[in-house]
């Protein structure tokens, strides 16, 4: 039997054959029952859920000519009619292809008129989201003052995209994704009526693929009917569709687990060899994890899938992760998927993603030396606790290069490219009115010299060209930041050190935060083509290294408080000074004295 054969022998032709939208049903036979049908109905849900053919089960229900009844004979010149397409007063509209002015007010024009054949002319308008803006606006007084003879059935996938005054002047119908049992349950009686062998457990999985449409599940069930000879197993549905059987899960899972990469390369080979689709397989795999998931967070609560071929040992599977580590596996997987639709070489990035998978520690992060061959498994506990301790390293490194410490002579030679360095040498020298009781002491030195003899040089104007790009790309990175940035003018360019002059102090520290600096100097290394380091000054010493002053020539200083008493304090200044300038900026507040 073909597809089109089928699908049109097992289409609901009353409302008791619809499945799963019950509660829509009984409202529309009260309605008929009562004689108070609306002139206009909205039927929106996803898609193979039944809007558009209880729309014209609805149109036979008024228009039989036993009725209006509850549910339509079928028998009847009317029904029939309907049925096939015949009657002149019920008209489907598909709007994704007459979505124009001209077609609404070609039925507005009509609408006047008295039904020719039946007793109600029926316009179902499917997919009307698409209908143009003056579309809508010429739908909307036909909608608002209807002639009592007509009745309007409009259908879409998305009704947020309806104007508000269309939903307003209609009933509106959530349809529901089809339960996994009623598919089921309606797909074996279809498989029995046609004299199909079929498993409850291949059934099973063909409605979980169709994702709630009835139509699909329909569709998916000829095929597989059809590739199977009228037989229907799992593995002939999984074959089919392009998925992974339940051994091929439990090898990628096993792998995954023992973070053994050298045993996925060839797993995910023989997939790629079998047909199977990379996205299909990442998709699969995804489902896989969590029901991994729900296994283990609801042990008792009968989360069985048709993927648990073998129950016990899904469960011994499910023990062996953490549900941390669930988690951000399924997150990595979902984000890998997304971008898996536009990837050129789609089988690099599944492995890529399965490589992610395996760095994934139990507690949801990266794990130390966890891509372990299949020979190397014996150091893996050393290595994992160097990388703990390097870790730990870093993070207080990291906090105190924060807090402002300096660093220790001599802990800068073994940096390789100096960013540990050029770190602690960022901030320029505060003048005027200090901030702390404590004396000065010279952290670093930011030498201008080099900057100012750089100031006409070709890298300098070829950065200060394509400044604007590197500003647009960190918009489009972070409002924010751009917000910050953009009031530092970029003065010079001196092997790779981008040197930035500010005028304001907040805006300099603000830009200098680390993960502000990161997104600039990648963003500034793109566009200028070779890796660029971000140093800044305040405007004023930068000024002053051009005019050749200052108390150290070419050198602006970075002072650190340490509560050296041999040392001069700088001028205290009074609280509501500091809050101006927290206000208004340094270079807007002046302090005068009285005479």
């Amino acid at each position: 039997m073909s597809h089109i054969a089928l699908y049109r022998a097992w289409r609901p032709q009353t409302f008791q054959d619809m499945v799963g939208q019950q509660h829509i049903i009984q409202t529309l036979q009260n309605a008929i029952r009562e004689n108070r049908v609306s002139h206009a109905y909205l039927f929106n849900g996803p898609r193979g859920t039944g809007k558009t053919t209880t729309a014209k089960v609805l149109a036979k229900a008024v228009n039989c000519e036993r009725g209006p009844a509850i549910e339509p004979c079928n028998e009847c010149a009317a029904c029939q009619g309907i049925t096939a397409g015949h009657i002149m007063d019920v008209v489907e509209i598909d709007a994704a292809s007459n979505r124009g002015i001209d077609e609404i007010r070609d039925i507005r024009d009509k609408v006047r008129y008295a039904p020719s054949e039946v007793r109600f002319k029926v316009y179902i308008i499917d997919e009307v989201h698409m209908l143009t803006t003056e579309a809508f606006n010429a739908l909307l007084k036909t909608l608002e003052e209807p002639p009592g003879h007509v009745i309007f059935i409009l259908a879409t996938t998305e009704p947020h995209k309806l104007p508000a005054t269309i939903i307003s002047r209609c009933q509106r119908f959530d349809f529901r994704q089809v339960s996994l049992e009623e598919q089921t349950g309606r797909l074996m009686q279809i498989c029995q009526e046609e004299g199909i062998s079929a498993d409850e457990d291949a059934l099973a999985y063909i409605s979980r693929l169709s994702e709630g449409g009835m139509r699909d599940a329909i569709s998916l069930l000829e095929q597989v009917a059809a590739f199977g000879d009228s037989r229907i197993t799992l593995d002939a549905a999984i074959d089919v569709t392009g998925g992974m059987a339940a051994d091929h899960f439990y090898q990628l899972a096993e792998a995954v687990r023992d973070r053994n990469v050298s045993a996925l390369m060839p797993l995910v080979e023989s997939l790629m060899q079998a047909g199977k689709a990379a996205d299909k397989c990442m998709e699969n795999l995804m489902y896989y994890f969590r029901d991994l998931l729900v296994l283990k967070l609801a042990p008792n609560g009968g989360a069985v899938t048709e993927r648990v071929v073998d129950r016990e040992r899904f469960q011994t599977m499910a023990e062996a992760y953490s549900s941390s580590r669930l988690f951000a596996m399924i997150d990595i997987l979902n984000k890998y998927q997304v971008e898996l639709k536009h990837a050129s070489q789609p089988q690099t990035l599944f492995e890529v993603a399965l490589m992610k998978l395996c760095s994934i520690g139990d507690e949801g992060g990266a794990a130390a030396g966890q891509l372990v061959s299949s020979s190397g498994g014996a150091d893996s506990a050393e290595v994992t606790k160097l990388r703990m301790q390097v870790e730990t390293l870093e993070r207080k490194l990291e906090s105190l290069m924060k807090n402002g410490v300096a660093a220790q002579p001599g802990a800068e030679a073994g940096a390789s490219d100096g960013r540990s360095a050029a770190s602690n040498s960022r901030s320029a020298l505060r003048g005027g009115f200090g901030g702390g009781a404590g004396g000065g002491k010279v952290r670093s030195k930011v030498k201008l010299d080099p900057y100012v003899a750089s100031v006409s040089s070709p890298e300098s104007g070829i950065a200060r060209s394509k400044w604007g790009d590197v500003l647009n790309r960190v918009k489009d990175a972070k409002v924010t930041l751009h917000a910050w940035l953009k009031n530092g003018d970029l003065v010079s360019v001196d092997s790779g050190n981008l040197l930035l002059a500010f005028k304001n102090e907040i805006h300099r520290e603000t830009t200098e935060k680390p993960d502000h600096r990161d997104i600039i100097e990648r963003i500034a290394s793109d566009v200028l083509g070779y890796p660029i380091r971000l140093v800044t000054v305040m405007q004023k010493e930068w000024q002053t290294a051009l005019d050749g002053a200052g108390d150290e020539p070419g050198e602006v200083l970075e002072l650190e408080h340490e509560g050296d008493d041999s040392a001069p304090s700088p001028p205290q200044r009074p609280e509501w000074v500091d809050e101006a300038v927290k206000l208004f900026g340094e270079d807007l507040v002046v302090v005068k004295e009285k005479a």
